[in-house]
């Protein structure tokens, strides 16, 4: 038996198919309609799941569930969209599981869940993590966001937020603006933006871009830049170490873009997160991520699967 899963990105949302036993077919993709509205976001998606099929020779009829792993704050009993970005216009209030389900004949089984709740079941299920029973994801890269994983299992909570560090409350942090609004948070420190917005505004070149540029000025050995990249990598290892001191997981694993940002800031955040543990955590290891865009498409597929076995 075969799923889809479907990872809906910024920019594409890409998508294949899965069996059973985390085999996973040709990924295809499509550009992402965020300013078109929900409507073309869910055509956007019929169209990817039909050439996903497509792609492994499979009919999309005889393809009973469709997982989704997206972008905001998901009600994943109704597979609706409770909280988005800006970057998806009208996106929340999206009733995308009966939106998308409807737009075949056959009407399969669609489920919803966070996008990083769908990367870190991916990892789980056939990634790094494979083998542990409890794992705190974390993925820095635009934002801040995080799962904590029981069983395979993302813990969602009462309000559909259970895992995520990124509105931690962070020191350091006190004046800095949060993309929620607030004041003072982890993602306001820790993030993409963050990092450049630190880095601008403590004598960095004015002609930066963005994080990646600043990464790659730490690399060559510019100070302003090495020292922001060090504050935003020790601030996600202090926001994880809190995390860890209250959940105790068997590991962590980071993805994201700037789990990718090199030495400096993995070191910046290794001994940060050490740091604030006590002595019986000091063994928890923090492991790169490493099945990439395929852990999304694989976490979606799996909670389909255990939406049929249920």
């Amino acid at each position: 038996m075969n799923v889809i899963g479907i990872d809906v990105g910024g920019t594409k949302i890409a998508a294949a198919t899965v069996n059973e036993s985390g085999e996973i077919g040709p990924i295809v993709s499509v550009p992402t309609p965020g300013q078109e509205g929900p409507d073309a976001m869910l055509d956007a998606f019929a169209r990817v799941a039909n050439d996903a099929a497509q792609a492994s020779g499979i009919a999309i009829a005889d393809v009973p569930a469709i997982g989704v792993g997206t972008a905001g704050v998901v009600n994943t009993d109704t597979g609706t969209i409770l909280q988005s970005t800006s970057v998806l216009k009208d996106w929340a209030g999206t009733a995308v599981a009966n939106g998308l389900a409807a737009r075949f004949p056959h009407a399969p089984k669609v489920v919803v869940q966070n996008d990083v709740d769908a990367h870190a079941m991916g990892e789980v299920w056939k990634g790094i993590a494979a083998g542990y029973e409890t794992v705190l994801m974390v993925a820095p890269g635009t934002g801040v966001g995080a799962c904590l994983l029981i069983n395979g299992v993302p813990v969602r909570g009462a309000h559909h937020v259970g895992g995520e560090i990124g509105h931690l409350p962070i020191g350091g942090a006190d004046d800095m603006p949060c993309t929620c609004g607030k004041f003072g948070h982890l993602e306001s420190l820790a993030a993409g933006p963050a990092l450049h917005r630190w880095y601008v505004g403590h004598g960095g070149n004015l002609s930066s871009p963005d994080a990646k540029d600043v990464v790659a000025r730490a690399n060559e050995g510019e100070a302003v830049a090495i020292r922001a990249v060090q504050t935003a990598g020790a601030a996600l290892g202090r926001g994880m170490a809190a995390i860890v001191t209250v959940v105790d997981p068997q590991c962590v694993v980071l993805s994201g873009g700037l789990a990718q940002a090199g030495e400096l800031w993995w070191n910046a955040m290794e001994s940060a997160f050490r740091g604030e543990l006590i002595e019986p955590l000091q063994d928890t290891p923090v492991l790169l991520g490493q099945l990439a865009g395929a852990a999304p498409i694989l976490g979606s597929a799996k909670m389909a699967f255990d939406t049929l076995n249920a």
